[in-house]
């Protein structure tokens, strides 16, 4: 099995055209890039049809492969059982660190449940409505509303809709699940002092919870949610040599004074 960091992970894009928009590429694949390379990228459907004429500029713009399918029986989706066949003759070829699979479909929920239970990495994206299932079964799950793009394809970038407004620090102090996350994420990870590093925080959060989006309450990362929230203390820490500083929490009721009386 292959393996390699975050960065120069090895990614399968599989798409159901079926079940997402050509609007949503590029913002899409550069999400994407942030966790690998996309080594293969291929869109699934009936392109005999007219229902996926809109995908024509996007697969060629960004290199997708269409993967032709037709529907053989009316009410019988077989765009999802070639991408799971596909899918499989991908894992099988030892190729991949990961999966990105793209689809509001609960029909994957096994076929995530699968790839990871074979030490692979499964990244899903779709909409909002997604059955949670599907969201659970993959290690990190995208939410296509989070992400920046055009309506149209063709429209200009300044025209693309403007990011989600930032979530007052009052709003996010009166969300007890985000509070009790971020709080039970900072506990897990920290030291002896209560400090935990923001990346560890990061990972804890992902695995409780793979929708997690900093996106989703209209900040761009997960320091700026928490610093907003004001129940932290942030701490930016430079390791010297011209190596980027890392950031560390604390929560506020850990209080240095109260662990000295406690531990003496």
């Amino acid at each position: 099995m292959v393996t390699a960091s975050e960065n120069t992970a090895k990614l399968a894009v599989l798409i159901d055209a079926d079940n997402a928009q050509p609007s949503i590429t590029e913002a899409l694949l550069a999400e994407v890039a942030k966790y690998g390379t996309a080594h293969v990228k291929r869109a699934y459907g009936d392109w005999t049809g007219t229902n996926l004429r809109g995908w024509k500029d996007q697969l060629l713009a960004q290199s997708i492969q269409p993967i032709q399918q037709f529907a053989y029986t009316t009410g019988k989706n077989a765009t999802d059982t070639a991408m799971v066949i596909d899918a499989m003759d991908l894992l099988y070829s030892d190729r991949f660190d990961g999966f990105c699979i793209v689809s509001s479909d609960s029909d994957f929920t096994r076929l995530a449940a699968r790839l990871r239970e074979s030490g692979l990495t499964v990244y899903g994206f779709g909409e909002r409505k997604t059955p949670k299932p599907f969201v659970a079964a993959c290690d990190k799950f995208i939410y296509i509303e989070n992400l920046t793009y055009t309506e149209n394809p063709a429209t200009p970038a300044a025209a693309a809709p403007a990011p989600k407004p930032a979530t007052p620090a009052t709003q996010l102090k009166g969300d007890a699940t985000l509070v009790t996350l971020l709080r039970n994420a900072v506990e897990a990870a920290s030291d002896d002092d209560g400090w935990a590093a923001l990346s560890a925080v990061g990972s804890i959060i992902t695995k409780q919870r793979p929708e997690f989006d900093s996106r989703t309450y209209g900040y761009a990362k997960l320091s700026d949610l928490i610093t907003a929230t004001t129940l932290f203390e942030v701490d930016r820490r430079s390791p010297g040599e011209g190596k980027p500083s890392t950031i560390y929490v604390r929560d506020r009721r850990r209080r240095p004074d109260r662990d000295a009386k406690t531990t003496g």
